[in-house]
């Protein structure tokens, strides 16, 4: 079967988004590496060491000196960061995965990191304390978030001021890794 290469003239900012442990992390880091442009975390420039949450002021600097480059792929969505990061991007990429999906993969993600101490976001590791015991668990933030972002950004992409972006909304991981391996052929 051969696949359909991807126009990648819009694919020049892109802004990947969704609701947490939804993989967002790692089809933004392939969708850059097949761009061959550079790829921006927003946790990793919130995140400092010790969980210790960047100062308001700092953060957004920060985002907007790398927004302001010519190319990238931005992953994350924190709202304080939208207007940057969607004021200038010239693609939104919606990973719209279902509930159990999301958090089966959080689930799965919190264990592996756990079990091997990777590290995260300037040094950090999740901790079985902090996951599955705490306020600030990552599970806890899935359940009480993943309903309301998905309303707000089915809300958000329809809004006129985004009618000059290129929008894309994958509802399984299928979509994406199909999208992804167009992009791949697009740039080879």
């Amino acid at each position: 079967m051969k696949t359909e290469k991807v126009k990648t003239a819009n694919l020049q900012r892109v802004s990947v988004v969704s609701t947490s442990c939804s993989g967002k992390t790692t089809f933004a880091k392939n969708l850059a590496q097949f761009l061959k442009v550079k790829y921006i975390e927003l946790d990793a420039i919130n995140w400092l060491p010790d969980w210790v949450e960047r100062p308001k002021e700092e953060f957004l600097d920060l985002v907007e000196k790398e927004a302001a480059g010519d190319a990238w792929v931005f992953d994350g969505n924190y709202t304080r960061t939208r207007e940057i990061v969607w004021g200038r991007a010239t693609t939104i990429i919606w990973l719209d995965y279902s509930f159990p999906r999301t958090f089966y993969r959080a689930i799965n993600r919190t264990t592996r990191r756990i079990v091997s101490g990777e590290r995260v976001c300037s040094g950090n590791q999740e901790t079985f304390r902090q996951s599955f015991m705490s306020r600030d668990s990552i599970l806890l933030w899935v359940l009480t978030t993943y309903f309301e972002k998905r309303r707000r950004y089915t809300k958000l992409l329809r809004e006129d001021n985004l009618s000059e972006k290129e929008i894309f909304v994958f509802r399984h991981p299928k979509e994406s890794e199909e999208f992804l391996r167009r992009v791949e052929q697009t740039n080879h």
